[in-house]
């Protein structure tokens, strides 16, 4: 039975891969760009252990009927607000024979939120990544990072964390990591140097006049012979912060201890203008 990391760890939900295949990934009532119909729609209700707030079966079943979906739902129950507002991006790569030389030209916003409900609402429209052309991505960011972009000036001095995965198992590991961030699940891990940063007052979202999130985002990366995960963190020269959201990005996903992770920067990546090539594995973990 595979394995699910396209790596050399060892997964300790083999056993319920079955399960929790046919648990966590259901199918989207619309579609991605490029992406075929799929079978009919069935919601999935939001029973993540991330969130500190819940949402109870009533407004799950009435979020698909806001029409503002950051206000309050229909049966009068008011929004859990997040922390932070959110943004979900998407990326389709280029067909064979049509170059895209600007790596911007192919991101596409889909849609911002910053409640519990207003997520749910989203979330249950999005096509999960099984349903997703190879060279397809998913991008999740705070609305402090204006580009989803290495060269943003939130994310030039940052880099990511890196999971490669194999095929078929990416859903479940995606909705635990974009629930973690959203939940609030590495409040923690911020840099000690720059715990007193703010943002300036620019109009760069709700994020203006509060310490800056340590964890810029997070991404999902659709290819032919694997799906690659990253966490996003904005400063890469705490090697100490750097293990901390190692260890929680462990914990939130239940990744076994041998799990091979990787990291690279956001400058490296800009220098050789790849993302996962010539990324550094973590030796923490190896023997």
């Amino acid at each position: 039975m595979a394995n699910y990391f396209s790596n050399h760890s060892q997964s300790r939900f083999l056993a319920n891969n079955s399960a929790s295949a046919n648990q966590g990934n259901s199918t989207m009532n619309t579609q991605s760009p490029n992406t075929q119909p799929t079978a009919a729609p069935r919601s999935r209700l939001p029973s993540s252990k991330h969130f500190s707030t819940t949402v109870s079966t009533a407004v799950s079943a009435e979020r698909s009927k806001e029409t503002s979906p950051n206000t309050a739902s229909p049966n009068g129950t008011a929004p859990h607000p997040l922390k932070t507002t959110w943004v979900f991006w998407f990326r389709q790569h280029r067909a064979p024979g049509n170059k895209i030389t600007n790596y911007e030209e192919g991101i596409k916003k889909i849609s911002a939120f910053h409640s519990v409900e207003s997520f749910w609402s989203l979330w249950t429209h999005l096509a999960p990544p099984s349903a997703l052309q190879p060279t397809t991505d998913y991008l999740l960011f705070h609305t402090g990072i204006r580009r989803p972009v290495w060269e943003d000036p939130l994310n030039l001095t940052g880099g990511k964390w890196i999971i490669r995965l194999k095929k078929g198992v990416a859903d479940r590991i995606w909705e635990d990591l974009v629930m973690a961030i959203i939940g609030d699940q590495f409040h923690e891990c911020r840099s000690t140097e720059e715990q007193g940063s703010v943002m300036n007052g620019d109009g760069t979202g709700d994020i203006s006049g509060n310490e800056l999130p340590e964890i810029c985002g997070c991404t999902i990366s659709v290819r032919q012979s694997e799906d690659i995960v990253s966490l996003w963190n904005r400063v890469e020269g705490d090697a100490k912060l750097r293990e901390k959201i190692r260890d929680t990005l462990r914990r939130v996903l239940n990744l076994p201890a041998s799990t091979i992770m990787e990291y690279k920067t956001n400058n490296d990546s800009m220098q050789d203008k790849s993302s996962f090539r010539n990324s550094a594995i973590d030796r923490s973990t190896l023997s």
